[in-house]
């Protein structure tokens, strides 16, 4: 209404005439209530009547009335787009709520001003996978209110205040296994950010480990631990068995005999030693120390407390530094650094 109003003005400006004054507001309201009760649906219309400002609305939309807009052709196509931002809101909402996402909805109502671009933000069919992505990021320890806050506070807007969430999406920060995994188990290896351990496929994925591969790799295992079934099957049902199959995928590709190197699992079964309950964390830490060292290099005896480090009740930052780890730049994870795994022993 107020742009049409303006465009009213600019007209009559044009024309060379004097800007013609609003209708008084309460002939305006008594007129323009009937035609809004009568065009509009009743939810809306009502809405309509009962806001703030439909005094001044009432005024402008009786000035064009005058001017010779046909308002009873107009309301009902601005009843239809109104509809249908009230269906989609609505739709959103019961999405959102479904799941679990609705109080992203409430938060960027008590963060943002009010406004178009707020509404517009919340009845956009996108809303849903944005909500979504917040609460994501809340998930991996993003302020989100603080973003879309400070954002406002810059001025920047509300669509760009909520752009600024989303791009927080994009930036990686290091997830809790990636910090966890740090050491001799993956140094060397390119491991992502976020790996997720908790997900085998998705971690096979990430390390860029085919099912095939995954599967070969596990048959190796078992074929180098003849009699020890069950430890295979243990070593192999890990937690950090993607890493150890991304250790092999890169042996493979360097032309390394990876099966010589697990051999070293029978050959030196030190990871028997110790609490029954800890064994899958040995063979952990004893495949990597067989896959990591030469072959022809003496075999290592498994070293329990190194074990208890690798735990995820270990604060990773208490880890014993692993022997001959190239030292990390200011910006580079250790694990992240390209080159071949630190050698210990007798080179080949």
């Amino acid at each position: 209404m107020a742009i049409a109003d303006a465009v009213r003005r600019q007209q009559q400006r044009q024309k060379g005439g004097a800007e013609e004054a609003l209708p008084s507001a309460e002939e305006s309201v008594g007129e323009a209530s009937g035609a809004v009760k009568k065009l509009l649906p009743p939810d809306i219309g009502a809405a309509l009547l009962d806001v703030a400002d439909w005094p001044q609305i009432a005024q402008q939309l009786m000035a064009l009335r005058h001017a010779g807009v046909d308002v009873e052709a107009m309301l009902p196509r601005v009843g239809e787009i109104a509809a249908t931002v009230r269906d989609a809101v609505a739709a959103n909402a019961e999405r959102t709520i479904r799941e679990g996402t609705d109080p992203w909805a409430k938060m960027l109502r008590e963060t943002l001003p009010a406004g178009p671009v707020r509404e517009a933000i919340l009845s956009s069919p996108a809303w849903p996978e944005m909500a979504a992505t917040m609460a994501q990021l809340d998930e991996r320890g993003v302020d989100v209110r603080s973003i879309l806050t400070s954002a406002q506070e810059e001025g920047i807007g509300v669509d760009q205040a909520v752009a600024k969430v989303l791009t927080a999406a994009e930036v990686p920060t290091t997830s809790r296994d990636a910090l966890l995994s740090y050491g001799p188990l993956t140094t060397g290896l390119d491991v992502p950010q976020d790996l997720d351990l908790a997900d085998r496929e998705r971690a096979l994925r990430q390390l860029a480990i085919s099912q095939t591969e995954n599967q070969r790799f596990a048959r190796m295992v078992r074929e180098a631990m003849p009699g020890h079934e069950r430890e295979a099957d243990l070593l192999v049902t890990a937690r950090q068995w993607p890493l150890l199959a991304a250790r092999m995928a890169d042996m493979e590709r360097e032309g390394k005999p990876v099966a010589e190197h697990l051999a070293r699992l029978s050959a030196d079964n030190s990871w028997e030693q110790g609490p029954q309950s800890q064994v899958g964390r040995r063979l952990v830490q004893a495949a990597n120390d067989a896959l990591r060292k030469p072959v022809g290099g003496p075999p290592s005896k498994v070293n329990t407390a190194a074990a208890r480090a690798q735990s995820p009740s270990v604060d990773p930052t208490k880890a014993p530094a692993a022997k001959g780890t190239a030292p990390a730049g200011p910006a580079v994870a250790p694990h992240r650094q390209s080159g071949p795994a630190p050698r210990s022993g007798r080179s080949k």
